[in-house]
């Protein structure tokens, strides 16, 4: 088995005569963290659609778990083990903890009736909590409806489907950005947890506090391109801000590997 989960090779999108990403060459290890910075309309996020499936690639290559793929859609990554939190977090309001973990993916049982299938809640109930003691999110009551919950709650059922479906790399988008400093610490604790726990994690961030505290390496974006590929052992805040804002071309950047 390789070592690496995630490669992409020139990975571009274009929207028109708008290059959005442009020959992104990046290399993600297993149980690796890294941070995704740059400023709004860097190409962070387009970055994180094509290899997700919400947009398809101008051009490029997409390498997952050994295997080239070509997803369709956000489901087919998700099916192939890549969990995405987006800033919108994807949640039903109106469903509870159980039924939002497992929406679009329900569990059902007498499965030997034809076309009709009895929803396994016992099943879609035990996995829940499992997924949740396993990242260390603790939700009081799981039949309590998403809407009920605060935003920090919310975040961490979004996150808390990560490990319930064993996922094997997780993508968060911002995942504090609306949040206080109590529930900023927790979703930062799940992150640590999952590091622990061997998952390979991408975090798309402006924090840099954050940044430099959960993740192993730094890949800045700025106007559609890579322009540097950072240990965060050996490099600090004003060196990220400088190639962030440009001051530091990243000349000497030779791909993110």
């Amino acid at each position: 088995m390789s070592d690496t989960i995630l490669e992409t090779k020139g990975l571009t999108k274009h929207y028109g005569g708008v290059h959005a990403l442009e020959d992104a060459d990046f290399i993600l290890k297993r149980g690796e963290h890294v941070a995704i910075m740059g400023d709004n309309g860097a190409g962070k996020s387009t970055f994180v659609r094509q290899i997700t499936g919400v947009e398809q690639r101008t051009r490029g290559t997409i390498i997952f778990d050994g295997q080239e793929v070509n997803f369709a859609g956000p489901l087919d990554a998700r099916e192939a083990g890549i969990e995405t939190v987006f800033q919108t977090l994807a949640l039903a309001d109106h469903l509870n903890v159980p039924d939002n973990l497992f929406l679009g993916r329900e569990k059902t049982k007498l499965n030997w009736l034809g076309p009709f299938r009895i929803l396994d809640y016992k099943g879609m109930r035990e996995d829940t909590l499992a997924g949740l003691e396993r990242t260390g999110v603790k939700i009081p009551n799981i039949k309590n409806s998403i809407a009920n919950m605060s935003g920090g709650q919310r975040q961490c059922v979004a996150i808390a489907r990560t490990a319930t479906f064993a996922s094997k790399l997780t993508i968060m988008d911002e995942p504090t950005a609306a949040l206080g400093v109590q529930e900023t610490a927790q979703v930062e604790n799940i992150v640590r947890t999952l590091k622990e726990q061997g998952e390979s994690l991408i975090l798309v961030s402006h924090n840099m506090r954050q940044v430099f505290d959960l993740v192993d390496r730094i890949i800045v974006f700025r106007r559609g391109r890579m322009v540097a590929n950072l240990d965060k052992n050996e490099t600090d805040g004003q060196d990220v801000v400088a190639y962030i804002t440009g001051a530091k071309t990243g000349a000497e950047f030779e791909g993110a590997a």
